[in-house]
């Protein structure tokens, strides 16, 4: 499989602390925002890795990952005009995936615990067209929610909600096919104007083509100040496990 890193966007959310940064370049306890993505993605054995970026530092986003070999893992990157939705930025990486198999996470995802890599093996491997990570949250409004049958079965979901129609969200973890560029491009913007990844989903749910699980392991997103505090001690409290990516060496000053 092949990874993308989503790391664009305004992130008006967390203003003033993204008025003259990107956010993904915000620490979360002892590391800058984006590494935790790439730690999913290396966790799954990903190494060929995209990130989409866009808004501000973009060439401090470059300058800190540089071309990835750091971190064991192939970078490359492409520019994201606007806030177009999640749907949009993934559109962009068409060339990059070719016929591969594909997981996207967003830029501001913290997942610890529970491993992934078996779950990705169970997407590659099995006859799903597309996935995403379930997970049960006190405020589901905030979020794509999840509509579920009697059986347990998703049957839809809805771009924030006034009134949730269950407690479960897709969180920013997706399982893509090269398919699903073809749905992107026959998509029309939501209200707010941007290419939602929930009518993606939404697509491959008739027919039994969609994947879904639900993450038993801790998840926060870092796109509001209190979310923001949740991953840092959320980080903090997982730090025992480690990391994949190893934290990058301050370069030695010329003699």
């Amino acid at each position: 499989m092949k990874g993308l890193v989503l790391a664009g966007g305004t992130a008006s959310r967390l203003f003033p602390l993204t008025i003259v940064t990107n956010k993904h370049l915000l620490p979360i306890y002892d590391r800058p925002m984006i590494y935790y993505p790439l730690d999913t993605l290396a966790g799954m054995g990903i190494r060929e890795v995209m990130v989409v970026v866009g808004g501000k530092s973009v060439g401090d986003i470059v300058e800190l990952l540089g071309d990835g070999r750091h971190f064991a893992l192939d970078l490359t990157y492409r520019y994201q005009r606007g806030a177009l939705g999640i749907a949009h930025a993934i559109g962009l990486a068409r060339d990059f995936i070719g016929n591969e198999a594909f997981c996207v996470v967003l830029g501001d995802n913290i997942l610890r615990g529970d491993p992934l890599a078996p779950v990705a093996r169970e997407f590659e491997d099995g006859h799903y067209r597309a996935g995403t990570l379930l997970y049960r949250v006190p405020d589901p409004e905030r979020f794509g929610v999840a509509e579920l049958d009697a059986q347990g079965n998703v049957v839809g979901f809805e771009e924030k909600p006034e009134q949730p129609k269950s407690d479960l969200i897709p969180i920013g973890v997706y399982f893509l096919r090269p398919d699903a560029f073809d749905v992107i491009e026959g998509l029309a913007p939501s209200g707010r104007g941007e290419f939602e990844i929930t009518d993606v989903l939404n697509h491959y749910i008739p027919g039994g083509g969609l994947f879904a699980p639900v993450y038993q392991g801790q998840w926060a997103d870092a796109g509001t100040v209190p979310s923001l505090v949740t991953a840092a001690e959320l980080a903090q409290r997982d730090d025992r496990a480690g990391h994949l990516l190893p934290p990058v060496e301050r370069p030695r000053d010329p003699a």
